[in-house]
């Protein structure tokens, strides 16, 4: 069960406020870095106006969890203060996750993506409204995949100018941990592409796509990234990986509960996509190997079909609940969360900050969306 708020609300109220102050910043560079880029797009020609316009409307607003991340791990590694360059490396994950949206919702046929349609639906919309020739699905994940390409890029630029003005050992270390963010988090996606299409029930590889894909550049990277951008020590690094480990998996393994068993209102996507995609999860491997014949033929008859019905999603739904899946995986974000307070508990920063992390760690594991 969550922790009630007024366990720790009196703690945590000083970071909630410097935290939503550090977010308003980051939304403003964000808005203000995509701004500057689509006047050079549309100065190229005006037809990228409908490119730069979506851009701006889905750089807006989003849990920012990454970017309050990278910002507590900048306070902590400084004493409590706010690095120079800490706005601008938040505001470039949060691009890089822009990015990373855009081409999976491509690469899963989504739908719907914060309570919006996703980026190649809406331009295949526009193909449609427009009558041009060609086929609409084609030119929408062909200009979905362009406009994630741009994200990327301008998150590029944002992480060079938040370490522009450090030493050269300074700019290295935080390159270092951006490359490899970047190279962990598409080779996570790769193999949960491959996991797909071999069919693949392995609780090990589920394991290595969480961590990869989503947990390290959810909480671990963002926190060493404001690490390394607020001088902080070896120690408190490694302890910032380590709440890192155990954090991003409960984030992760929250957002697989929420794939199937939440509310579409609430998480502003489908239910059936990750049953539809054959997402081999956690929550599913660990159905698998406690399932039935009878409940292994479900997982296999539904998982990847690209035609399932409401039916097929409530049985694979039943075999993940009956299996005892979903409460184990519930029990497992119990477990993480705790060992991640535990870390946090520990840290050699100051109180604020360490209320601060705790109470983002909190909301990795109990959110609702």
């Amino acid at each position: 069960m969550p922790p009630s708020e007024a366990t720790h609300t009196s703690h945590a109220r000083p970071h909630r406020e410097r935290s939503a102050n550090d977010v308003a910043l980051v939304e403003d560079a964000v808005r203000v870095h995509v701004a500057g880029h689509s006047r050079i797009l549309r100065e190229v020609d005006a037809d990228l106006t409908p490119v730069t316009e979506l851009l701006g409307e889905m750089a807006r607003g989003g849990k920012r969890i990454r970017a309050a991340f990278c910002t507590a791990g900048a306070r902590g590694a400084s004493g409590g203060e706010l690095p120079p360059g800490s706005i601008e490396a938040a505001a470039a994950l949060e691009m890089f996750h822009l990015a990373a949206l855009i081409h999976d919702d491509v690469m899963d046929h989504s739908d719907r993506r914060r309570g919006r349609p996703t980026a190649h639906r809406h331009f295949a919309g526009h193909h449609r409204g427009l009558r041009w020739e060609g086929d609409p699905d084609v030119y929408g994940e062909a200009v979905a995949i362009l406009a994630g390409d741009l994200c990327l890029t301008w998150s590029d630029d944002l992480i060079d100018r938040a370490f522009a003005d450090r030493d050269l050992a300074t700019r290295l270390d935080g390159r270092a941990v951006w490359s490899q963010m970047r190279d962990e988090t598409i080779a996570g996606q790769y193999l949960d592409i491959l996991g797909q299409v071999q069919q693949t029930l392995s609780a090990r590889r589920a394991g290595q796509v969480m961590r990869f894909k989503s947990a390290r550049y959810t909480v671990g990277h963002p926190l060493r990234l404001g690490g390394v951008l607020g001088g902080g020590s070896d120690e408190l690094l490694r302890a910032y990986d380590r709440i890192g480990l155990t954090a991003g998996e409960a984030f992760q393994l929250r957002d697989d509960l929420l794939g199937v068993f939440g509310d579409p209102d609430t998480t502003g996507k489908p239910v059936v996509d990750d049953i539809r995609e054959g997402k081999r999860t956690l929550l599913v491997t660990t159905a698998a190997e406690r399932a039935t014949t009878v409940q292994r033929g479900v997982l296999e008859r539904h998982l990847g079909d690209p035609g399932l019905t409401d039916d097929g999603l409530i049985a694979v739904c039943d075999v993940l609940r009956d299996t005892g899946a979903a409460d184990e995986v519930e029990r497992r974000i119990a477990r993480l969360t705790a060992e991640a307070l535990d870390i946090v508990d520990d840290l050699d920063v100051d109180d604020t900050t360490r209320s601060g992390i705790r109470d983002l760690v909190e909301r990795c594991s109990w959110r609702r969306r």
